[in-house]
């Protein structure tokens, strides 16, 4: 498109899988060559056999750079990779959206596509289409996950913007273990003016199935307000609960200390995790307890698969600096895991931006262990879209009773390879030790936000919806006026 940018071997947006039946067998997959004003050339696919010791890459087919034929081959820019394993270990699916042309604006398309490996990760199949859509409609953050209870079902979950003001939630499954995928459906629609993102999939101990995701009210009138909610299915998602809610949303946003540049996190999209009891944690950016001065990390625990909800908590340990990007896993016993960014390390000059990588472990919400993962390194390298961008999510798994993150980091004094992906493997010391042990004291109590803090706190929801869709603000001036409030 017109003036964008690509940033050449720049990886971005990681996730992992860890095989439940061979946890030597993992599979990350990430954004290449990243561009400024939405997607990547392509997307790509590591693996390993030998529990994260070596790896070997190979390109997904959900662009034109990474596929001869098949779908993939008819769009130029692909973004949002996930992927999960089959419990049985006999599959594993990666799910992607692919586009051309500035969203939602004349001559644009694109869809979403799942492609499948039978292979641990060696080898994957051309694209299935589960949604496709034109200049009227743009599909975005979708995640997939194979149900860890049964290897025939596979879930896929994403938000549909219209421009006509509709942002739904739409789900497709396979009933067949990904050798085919039901017609794709709309299972949550907040209503004109309102919209999903940031939908996620996560399976109960019970069996049930729960999507997490954020609602934001007000996209097209103002200000715009968000909430974190679930539905829930209790038969492989044929049918679907009302939205229970699990908090507010007041995430005002990330910015450089000093510059004051924007940096892209993931502000406005809360990630979930599963554990033993129907237990279900989520975890998000938010601004609550400094009164809107700056995001820090906020969990919530549900014990019954999402009915109810505890009181949300702060749990980046050094609560003065801004905190963000916040991923979480669950062990089986119950032990709950948390990776995020933050800036303690930061430094007075305006030159660089040294930027640290913790994690946070803890079995009862009141004392948690915490451990250093990377850092410093200099954000300031970090490709520009829409702000200083490492992606929108990362990826923390789980191999036996340790956590692993898989992650992507800037490379130091490099712009011809500003950011790779990184993975820690298991540790002599497993990320759920340290030394030292954290009692995180979050206030009880955070004031509800005044004007000022919701007007932060819209801000940054414009920013996460310009950053998601190119085409935004064009969309947004042409509802605003029939959509705003009376």
């Amino acid at each position: 498109m017109p003036g964008s940018v690509s940033y050449e071997d720049a990886e971005v947006e990681p996730y992992m899988a860890v095989n439940p039946a061979n946890p030597s067998n993992l599979v990350g997959v990430w954004q290449q060559d990243r561009w400024s004003d939405g997607g990547a050339h392509g997307l790509v696919a590591g693996y390993s056999m030998d529990g994260g010791k070596t790896w070997k890459q190979n390109p997904l087919p959900f662009s034109v750079c990474a596929s001869a034929t098949g779908l993939g081959a008819s769009y130029g820019r692909a973004s949002d990779p996930w992927v999960s394993f089959s419990p049985d270990g006999s599959a594993v699916y990666a799910i992607a959206i692919s586009f051309n042309g500035d969203t939602l604006q004349p001559g644009s398309n694109g869809g979403v596509f799942v492609v499948r490996s039978l292979d641990g990760g060696v080898n994957w199949s051309l694209p299935t289409a589960l949604i496709t859509s034109d200049e009227h409609a743009f599909n975005d953050k979708e995640s997939i996950t194979a149900d860890p209870h049964n290897s025939n079902y596979v879930y896929a979950v994403w938000d549909r913007l219209t421009d006509t003001g509709h942002g739904a939630a739409y789900f497709s499954r396979s009933i067949d273990g990904g050798a085919s995928w039901q017609p794709a459906v709309p299972i949550w629609d907040p209503g004109v003016g309102n919209q999903t993102i940031g939908n996620e999939i996560v399976s109960l101990t019970s069996g049930e199935i729960v999507d997490v995701f954020e609602e934001i009210d007000g996209s097209f009138g103002g200000p715009a307000s968000a909430s974190i909610r679930v539905i829930r299915s209790s038969d492989h998602g044929a049918t679907w609960s009302t939205p229970t809610t699990v908090a507010q949303n007041l995430a005002v946003g990330t910015q450089d200390p000093d510059a004051h540049a924007v940096i892209r996190t993931g502000a406005g999209l809360p990630q979930a995790a599963a554990g033993p009891g129907n237990e279900l944690v989520v975890v998000w950016q938010d601004a609550r307890f400094s009164s809107g001065q700056r995001d820090g990390i906020l969990l919530s625990r549900s014990m019954d698969g999402g009915l109810t909800w505890s009181a949300p908590i702060q749990i980046n340990t050094v609560p003065s600096t801004q905190a963000f990007t916040p991923s979480v896993a669950v062990l089986a016993d119950g032990t709950m895991g948390v990776s995020y960014f933050d800036f303690r390390g930061n430094t007075p000059s305006l030159k660089t931006l040294p930027t640290d990588y913790w994690f946070v472990s803890s079995t009862d919400l009141m004392h948690w262990n915490e451990q250093h993962i990377t850092g410093p390194f200099d954000l300031d390298l970090a490709p520009q879209a829409e702000g200083l961008f490492l992606g929108d999510y990362q990826a923390l798994g789980v191999i036996g009773n340790v956590f692993v993150p898989f992650y992507v980091q800037t490379n130091s004094g490099s712009t011809l390879n500003r950011n790779d992906a990184y993975f820690l493997p298991p540790q002599l010391m497993p990320l759920v030790l340290t030394q030292g042990v954290t009692q995180v004291v979050s206030p009880s109590y955070a004031p509800p936000p005044d004007a000022a803090f919701h007007q932060k706190v819209h801000e940054n929801l414009m920013r996460l919806l310009r950053s998601e869709n190119p085409g935004w603000d064009k969309v947004r001036e042409k509802l605003q006026p029939a959509a705003s409030p009376p």
